[in-house]
């Protein structure tokens, strides 16, 4: 059997979608002949924590820890507040030295500010990688994408393959993530360029993805980039789910708020379907689960009244429960360069629950899948009318009695997560054959 080891920041129990794909790659590797280790963060500095996702680590499997320097995410969070001006009290000294020294760590902390655990998870890695239980795979999956500033020293150990996992784009999240900036704009290309250099094989979350990595980057041999998407795993799911209320019509977004996915304009196609139909619109409950961040905070003001409830990040296990227990399920990206490449993983949770989806999204690989696997109604993320007359329409079917709460959908086995470790197997293989090989 190979051995690969699975290096990530995200493991549980730091919460987030983030987490899934490694978690799921190191249960159902050992099915397609792949025994995994996994190096992790022990003390990360991260916003969220879901201590049931702990219950999902595979029994017995090797779990190597490294500590990072960074600060508590709370510490973070102050500071590029401070920096921003997005807080009144930047005004006094205390804050204005905190808000310098923000400023200062975003231009120094290139990539990001994980690069605070490179020192402690290099030398973890090559205690590791210069001993008889050398890995025949290392496998660096990002964001955060100072992981990969690791790839050199996987290289210079010459004994394990190296395969980089991109679940986002580099290039997009350097000029475009809200804790992002600085010089990280400018070295970040060369920098991605020098650690793809390393890599044997490279895997990506989406078509779109891999051919605007190509096209940045022409050197890469396209037969070496591979397109596994993110998946849904049957487990994760009770054998028995509840149905949605009978008195009113229950929307739910699941997951993390931030600049990339805003509600805005749901939020607004809310306002205004109240304004058009104020006695339909009574019906509607809208409810989103998860942290929000603070630039997002402004576009919920004023929409308890209009049934807009926020619950807040509570655990996966009662996540999956509340999903079931809605009429329609919302999945949203908000217009911004590199929207048009992504899928947020939780569409894929989405299709196995099978309940009808709103898609807000620029035209691109989202809506795209949407269509083609029959998961809902589409709009464009802005378009307040647009959204107005879908929820008109929901609306109306669920009080004549007419209403299905369920989308139907077709073709979603391929992204089965125990059929994706399968794929990422292939590719370790492979990786394996071309560093023994050294073809580079």
């Amino acid at each position: 059997m190979s051995t690969a080891l699975l290096v990530t920041y995200v493991w549980p129990p730091t919460g987030g979608v983030g987490a899934g794909r490694v978690l799921k790659l190191a249960k159902y590797l050992p099915s397609h002949g792949v025994r995994p280790s996994v190096l992790t963060v022990e003390n990360p500095s991260v916003p969220l924590r879901d201590e049931g996702s702990l219950k999902q680590v595979p029994a017995g499997i090797e779990v190597l820890r490294a500590r990072t320097f960074e600060p508590s995410y709370a510490t973070k969070q102050a500071t590029w507040q401070a920096s921003s001006g997005a807080t009144p009290a930047a005004t006094s000294l205390k804050k204005r030295v905190i808000g310098q020294v923000g400023a200062l760590a975003r231009h120094v902390l290139i990539p990001d500010p994980q690069l605070l655990w490179q020192p402690d998870l290099q030398r973890v890695l090559a205690k590791r990688l210069f001993s008889k239980d050398a890995d025949d795979v290392v496998f660096l999956t990002a964001p955060p994408f100072s992981m990969f500033l690791a790839s050199p020293l996987i290289r210079a150990a010459n004994k394990s393959a190296l395969v980089l996992d991109y679940r986002d784009e580099w290039i997009t999240v350097r000029s475009h993530y809200e804790m992002i900036g600085g010089l990280s704009r400018y070295l970040g290309g060369p920098l991605e360029h020098a650690m793809l250099r390393c890599a044997h094989m490279i895997t990506i979350a989406t078509d779109a993805f891999r051919e605007n990595l190509l096209h940045h980057f022409p050197f890469l041999d396209p037969a070496r980039v591979v397109t596994i998407e993110n998946g849904f795993d049957s487990d994760d799911y009770p054998s028995s789910l509840p149905d949605p209320p009978s008195d009113r019509f229950v929307i739910t977004y699941a997951g993390s708020i931030i600049v990339q996915n805003s509600p805005r304009g749901f939020l607004a196609g809310v306002k205004l379907l109240h304004e058009r139909e104020p006695e339909l619109a009574k019906l509607l409950e809208a409810v989103f689960i998860g942290r929000v961040v603070d630039t997002e905070l402004v576009h919920f003001e004023g929409t308890e009244k209009l049934g807009v409830k926020r619950i807040g990040f509570i655990d996966r296990d009662k996540v999956m429960p509340a999903m079931a227990a809605s009429h329609m399920l919302l999945c949203t990206l908000d217009e911004m360069p590199g929207a048009e490449r992504i899928y947020p993983a939780k569409i894929f949770e989405i299709m196995y629950l099978d309940r009808p989806c709103l898609t807000l999204a620029p035209e691109g690989a989202l809506t795209q899948l949407a269509r083609e696997l029959h998961l809902g109604p589409v709009a464009p993320p802005r378009d307040a009318p647009a959204i107005a007359t879908l929820l008109e329409s929901a609306l109306r079917a669920f009080k004549d009695g007419k209403y299905v709460a369920r989308a139907g959908a077709v073709g979603i086995e391929r992204f089965d997560r125990r059929a994706q470790a399968g794929r990422f197997a292939d590719v370790f293989r492979e990786a394996k054959k071309i560093a023994r090989g050294r073809a580079d």
